[in-house]
């Protein structure tokens, strides 16, 4: 049983970010703040934004592995750390390199920050 805790622990912290971050995406779209996805994003004070909102939802994806996790929430969240880590480097090949939808520093620092920032909100809920 906290098997299935641990693993529902780590895809709720992993939901979150994502969830959060397609909202809020499609929001700036909606209200033309920022362009369709098909476009890209290439203007340097959306992609800051964009960095900003998403390393903050990270934040609370490692807060909430940790408020879920069963026992030992560290380890929880450094396995959600790792899986955001390796899914930016996903993102990378992906977003700008297959198929140029930002410069390439964009992916590089979403999947740098990914582990530090999720280490960080596990820290604000297990101090």
């Amino acid at each position: 049983m906290n098997t299935l805790k641990s693993i529902g622990a780590v895809i709720a912290g992993f939901l979150i970010v994502g969830i959060l971050s397609i909202v809020t995406d499609t929001i700036l779209e909606s209200l033309g703040i920022f362009p369709p996805p098909k476009d890209g994003l290439f203007v340097t004070w959306m992609l800051l934004l964009a960095f900003a909102y998403r390393t903050v939802y990270t934040i609370l994806g490692g807060y909430i592995t940790a408020a879920l996790a069963p026992a030992n929430p560290t380890k929880h969240v450094t396995i959600l750390g790792i899986i955001g880590t390796v899914m930016g480097c996903v993102g990378i090949y992906i977003g700008a390199v297959l198929f140029n939808l930002s410069p390439i520093w964009y992916p590089i620092a979403l999947a740098v920050a990914a582990f530090p920032s999720v280490w960080f909100g596990g820290k604000l809920k297990t101090k």
